[in-house]
């Protein structure tokens, strides 16, 4: 009976000495966690992926997302802005004129002048319908341009020899507009179209060679108040200044048939048109 219970007794204490000692060596051989818990792992993961620092606040974090946001729309910042209308309009006109003296008013077309401009068919569309309402609006460009020599008379000389003055540099400048090779085109566009868009002639017209005819008669008539011409119909004063000035030149232009006049042959018939305009005083 003795002996019975020594050897339950050493079984136990063998029994519990082994546990202990496994216990003490698994402990022993855990290695120590350095990483955080998954719930910690998750949270900063979290901040990642909505690209939050995780060094820095969360408060401080949407602060500097928002300057940054605020700085990306300031008008500053952006790079490419878009062209405005009239710098789009002035290309199509630009590059349209050059097409039809070229090639044409038939030989271009609106692809032509797509390419040329380097725009959008949407950006042509949007100022022009069609390829007709291009060609009024390089006439009426051009006839602008032919009309300010006259725009600078606002009053008429006080003298005889300042009015003469006047009339000679007057005819000198409308010579050199009428024998521009931008002004023979758009006659020429007007002469070829003027079947199939009768309305852009009748704008060259109007906005030219009408526009100077006024104008030109207005100075007459102040002219004549004053007594430095004879009385008579300004607009047939006009018309006789007008026809020794140029006589058929525009025509032979037109035709090719001559070579503009040179700068002293203009002067010449400025002077000659200008005297007779006031032969009969």
């Amino acid at each position: 009976m003795f002996a019975v219970r020594y050897r339950t007794f050493k079984l136990r204490t063998s029994g519990t000495r082994s546990y202990r000692l496994q216990a003490k060596m698994s402990e022993t051989k855990k290695p120590k966690r350095n990483s955080p818990s998954p719930r910690r792992q998750s949270k900063s993961a979290a901040r990642v992926q909505t690209g939050q620092n995780p060094a820095v606040p969360h408060s401080r974090t949407s602060a500097l997302a928002a300057a940054a946001f605020e700085h990306k729309d300031e008008p500053g910042a952006r790079q490419e802005s878009k062209p405005a209308a009239n710098s789009i309009r002035d290309r199509v006109l630009d590059a349209a004129f050059s097409l039809f003296r070229e090639h044409g008013f038939s030989g271009t077309s609106m692809l032509d002048i797509v390419t040329e401009a380097r725009i959008s068919k949407r950006d042509l569309y949007a100022l022009f319908r069609n390829k007709h309402e291009v060609l009024a609006a390089c006439i009426g460009e051009r006839t602008e341009r032919m009309r300010r020599p006259l725009d600078t008379m606002i009053s008429a000389p006080q003298t005889r020899n300042a009015l003469t003055t006047l009339l000679v540099e007057f005819g000198v400048s409308a010579l050199k507009t009428m024998c521009h090779p931008d002004a023979l085109t758009v006659f020429r566009l007007a002469i070829a179209e003027s079947d199939r868009a009768p309305e852009v002639a009748r704008t060259l017209d109007s906005s030219a060679r009408e526009a100077n005819v006024k104008a030109l008669a207005e100075l007459i008539r102040k002219a004549q108040s004053h007594g430095l011409i004879a009385a008579g119909d300004p607009a047939v004063l006009v018309a006789r200044f007008f026809s020794a000035l140029a006589g058929d030149l525009l025509i032979r232009l037109l035709m090719r048939v001559r070579e503009a006049p040179t700068e002293r042959e203009m002067v010449a018939r400025a002077r000659a048109a200008t005297e007779m305009l006031l032969a009969d005083r």
